[in-house]
């Protein structure tokens, strides 16, 4: 009978502690989700014992075959709440994954090749002028004798790296951008090395971005596919700025860097960065599957402090611009109007005030805009049409008769694309520049160029 006494005293002690160890591991797992696992296995090992014990207290008395029972009912009940466990923790690891995921990356660009014959009836353009690389309205020569140039680089070749991480329900983005297009300190003679330049650099964090890229006041949309790097360039809003831009659906505003261009009494240009304020731009878009609608604003101060004068004066300006979608064919356009542009329009063709003769400034109004139709052919061949014209009205009795009066280009060209990422394109430009005396000079420009995307 003590022996008896004995063994089921042993039998009861060794299921208490077990079940004890099995209490302590589920109330840990409830705490820390990592050790569902380990509380399994020891509910398992729990189970086990208690089936030996069953056999080895098969014929004891009955109240150690009852304790037995009641301890794989406890068993049972742990393996109940670790599988409750399990239903509630699932989500909340997932959700915890979630917050913690690392950001995604992504590269893009494009190499492009450009060769091309320019001919300037009225003047010559230096070797190393960005005239000779792509249009720039300001650049085509007046009073010479005819020149004609042949052409080739691969500057508008561009890499981009960028980032999108989601955190919760955060949304944080960053995006760079280099090419080669206007930098200094390349040789044609040798190597044609050319040092990269900074593009876009900006970080979006959901609504908010902070960084430089294209300008609020622009439309890049409405730009026309073209061998040339801008196309429209005589009557387009182009630029890129450091800036703070909030975005809520269709509408954009932004905060961004100001610089001034001034003309001096009797012609010229001062880059004046005096500025104390930043420029306002704004801007809404419509879109649907007709295309797109946008109206643009632009409020700047215009400012010089310097040795001449110290002034500053208001400048603005308004845009309309848009896609019309015709089937598989477009028409993008643009309008453009405003006191003191300057920088903003056609590569900063005019500048954005003259300095008077008593030393204040005044906002040097221009208007222009662009149309462009694209036609396709084909799945594989396609054509661009574009028009681009800007008209400035210049204080002539401040600035002289030397200065920018209007400019206007037009081109044609057509695409091939035996596969999607890869074109070859032949173009043909003709401009004319205008100054307030009358004089004129043109260009004549044809290009070929190949471009892979990727």
């Amino acid at each position: 009978m003590q022996k008896r006494m004995t063994r089921t005293t042993t039998f009861i002690q060794r299921v208490t502690l077990t079940l004890l160890v099995g209490a302590f591991c589920a109330g840990t797992a409830w705490a820390d989700g990592d050790r569902v696992a380990e509380l399994e296995r020891r509910v398992a090992e729990l189970e086990a014992m208690v089936e030996r014990l069953l056999e080895q207290g098969a014929d004891a008395d009955t109240q150690a075959a009852a304790v037995a029972r009641q301890a794989s009912a406890e068993a049972a009940a742990a393996r109940e709440r670790v599988e409750e466990l399990d239903r509630k923790v699932e989500p909340m690891i997932a959700a915890a994954d979630k917050k913690s995921d690392k950001p995604t990356f992504s590269y893009g660009g494009y190499t492009k090749a450009d060769f091309m014959v320019s001919d300037f009836d009225d003047g010559a353009v230096a070797g190393d002028s960005l005239g000779r690389d792509i249009y720039v309205p300001a650049i085509v020569p007046i009073g010479g004798d005819d020149a004609t140039y042949f052409d080739a680089h691969a500057r508008q070749t561009r890499f981009n790296f960028g980032t999108a991480h989601e955190i919760g329900e955060n949304s944080l983005e960053t995006f760079i951008e280099l090419d080669f297009l206007t930098t200094p300190g390349g040789t044609e003679r040798t190597t044609n090395n050319f040092q990269p330049r900074l593009r876009h650099a900006f970080v979006k964090w959901n609504n908010w971005l902070v960084g430089q890229t294209w300008n609020t006041f622009m439309d890049v949309a409405t730009l026309p596919e073209s061998a040339d790097f801008i196309g429209p360039t005589s009557g387009t809003s182009f630029g890129r700025s450091p800036m703070v831009r909030y975005t809520n659906g269709g509408f954009a505003i932004a905060l961004e860097n100001p610089e001034s261009s001034i003309t001096p009494v009797g012609g010229g240009r001062i880059e004046a960065d005096n500025n104390k304020l930043p420029e306002l731009a704004a801007r809404y878009t419509w879109k649907g599957d007709w295309g797109h609608f946008q109206v643009g604003g632009l409020l700047r101060q215009l400012e010089i402090d310097n040795n001449m004068a110290d002034s500053t004066e208001t400048g603005w300006g308004v845009s309309l611009s848009g896609k019309v979608i015709l089937g598989r064919d477009d028409i993008r356009y643009m309008l453009l109007a405003g006191d003191g542009m300057g920088r903003h329009v056609a590569l900063n063709f005019a500048n954005g005030a003259a300095l008077t003769d008593n030393g204040s400034l005044e906002a040097i109004s221009s208007i222009g805009g662009f149309v462009a139709y694209r036609h396709w052919w084909s799945q594989k061949w396609r054509s661009n049409v574009t028009f681009a014209y800007l008209e400035v009205d210049n204080p002539v009795q401040f600035t002289g008769t030397g200065v920018n009066k209007s400019t206007w280009n037009a081109q044609v060209n057509l695409f091939y694309s035996p596969v999607p990422p890869l074109s070859f394109g032949v173009e043909y430009l003709t401009a004319e520049r205008e100054i307030e005396s009358g004089a004129t000079g043109q260009l004549n420009r044809f290009q070929f160029t190949t471009k892979y995307a990727f």
